[in-house]
């Protein structure tokens, strides 16, 4: 029981390497870059934001957090020759990619909740875990999409591009249906003052069902393209 928590331990240290090796640090800087910058402004004028201006003012650092190493988790591998080594072994690299993409996930969550308690200190005071659960929905569901198109693109910077693309699109559309189900950036804590309070619950839920459906498949769509050994080595 000893030998296998220390060999768990020392697979969470070692994907923990992996997930911050790169350039992971200067995008953790432009995510707490941004947030200080736009918590600051907040702060110094006359606004008065509510817990529907954190949501968003959370998203952004988020995605950013989930952006590198899910575009550029593949890229890094190969730079660094361990595609040969996770290919090598049967099975291995879904257990790696899973346990990593787990790990990012975790890691996201808790950066988000220092993040959440500083601007709950700083701005206004809200439901911070609450808040931090919704926004992983949606960080959830873009990091598997990443991680997807990285398996069909096979290059970090091209996987990138195809990401803020796809990102801008659907921040435009949101615009469109910023209080449908269908809306990946949907903020259940801006309800309409016309809105009956238990169709918005139906449509958080349906929000939040749909993202996570929809990731689960991204997810596992990206582990079948690496069965495709001789695409990536």
């Amino acid at each position: 029981m000893t030998n296998l928590t220390e060999l768990i331990l020392k697979q969470i240290r070692y994907n923990f390497k992996i997930i911050f090796g790169g350039k992971f640090f200067y995008f953790l800087l432009a995510a707490v870059g941004f947030f200080i910058l736009v918590a600051v402004i907040n702060l110094f004028s006359n606004s008065n934001p509510q817990e529907e201006n954190i949501y968003y003012l959370l998203l952004f650092p988020g995605i950013l957090l989930m952006f590198y190493p899910t575009v550029f988790g593949i890229q890094n591998d190969d730079d660094a020759r361990m595609l040969e080594i996770i290919f090598g072994i049967p099975n291995y690299r879904y257990k790696v990619w899973l346990v990593r993409f787990a790990l990012i996930c975790f890691m996201v969550f808790g950066i988000l909740l220092i993040l959440g308690l500083l601007s709950s200190v700083a701005l206004v005071s809200f439901p911070i875990f609450e808040i931090v659960s919704h926004l992983m929905f949606p960080i959830f569901f873009l990091g598997a999409v990443g991680f997807m198109f990285s398996t069909l693109v096979k290059n970090g910077n091209g996987t990138a591009v195809v990401m803020i693309v796809i990102g801008l699109g659907l921040w435009i559309l949101s615009g469109e249906i910023s209080n449908s189900e269908w809306n990946v950036f949907f903020n259940p804590f801006d309800m309409p003052g016309d809105m009956n309070e238990t169709i918005w619950e139906e449509r958080i839920f349906s929000n939040r069902l749909y993202l996570v459906c929809g990731g689960v498949i991204a997810l596992l769509y990206g582990l079948i393209n690496m069965q495709n050994r001789e695409k990536f080595i």
